[in-house]
């Protein structure tokens, strides 16, 4: 079995203690990783997404993308070592580091083709074991065409628990969604998680990466 290394994932998450996979947390500084093993790279998405800015209650407090470059260290050690990343559907990063945006039931696309030869795609975690939908888009890089696995490409449905349409209406419950309604002190990380038919799913993606020799080469 092909080592992975796991990048920007959590503490004695879901990637810790499994036979082959070598998690990289916030301790040990993805930033740094210099290889040789494939990668799933989770780089951390709040200055990528609605509320890049800050709260809606205080806003401006911070700047687009600024993450201390971990997405840019993420998307070169994916394009260096194979394998993939993960990051919620639209995010900005993809037009920042100019990837073409994938849409819902189209597959896997050509992502930032002929440069880098990578591949994007658009999939729900809620079809791999999330509680919500939770729309995602997977960059990976060091696949031929025809390498990379089908998977279930189709819209999942609302999961709107009773409870929530009683209290807050449909509208209100659907805006709201089930994740924000997480709460507790470890309500970030549940709300983070990432399933774990989902997680093997990636590491299996990036086993599959083929890495060319120069490529080797550099990185040794």
């Amino acid at each position: 079995m092909e080592t992975v290394a796991a990048l920007y994932v959590e503490t004695n998450g879901c990637y810790f203690g499994l036979p082959g996979v070598d998690p990289w947390d916030e301790a040990r500084d993805a930033r740094r990783y210099a290889g040789p093993h494939p990668v799933v790279a989770h780089p951390p998405c709040q200055r990528w997404g609605r509320f890049w800015h800050g709260s809606t209650r205080k806003p401006h407090q911070y700047q687009l993308g600024d993450d201390g470059g971990c997405f840019a260290a993420a998307l070169d050690a994916v394009r260096r070592f194979g394998g993939v990343l993960e990051h919620p559907a639209h995010s900005r990063a993809w037009d920042h580091f100019f990837l073409r945006r994938p849409k819902m039931g189209q597959g896997w696309v050509r992502a930032d083709w002929p440069e880098h030869e990578g591949w994007t795609c658009y999939v729900e975690q809620g079809h791999y074991g999330h509680d919500s939908r939770k729309p995602t888009w997977l960059y990976a890089h060091g696949y031929r065409p025809g390498d990379l696995p089908e998977l279930n490409w189709r819209r999942g449905e609302q999961r709107i628990p009773e409870w929530m349409v009683e209290r807050y209406g449909y509208e209100k419950a659907r805006r709201i969604g089930v994740v924000a309604m997480i709460g507790g002190k470890d309500k970030t990380r549940k709300r983070n998680a990432t399933p774990g038919p989902f997680r093997d799913l990636l590491l299996s993606i990036a086993r599959s990466a083929h890495r060319s020799t120069s490529t080797l080469e550099a990185a040794a």
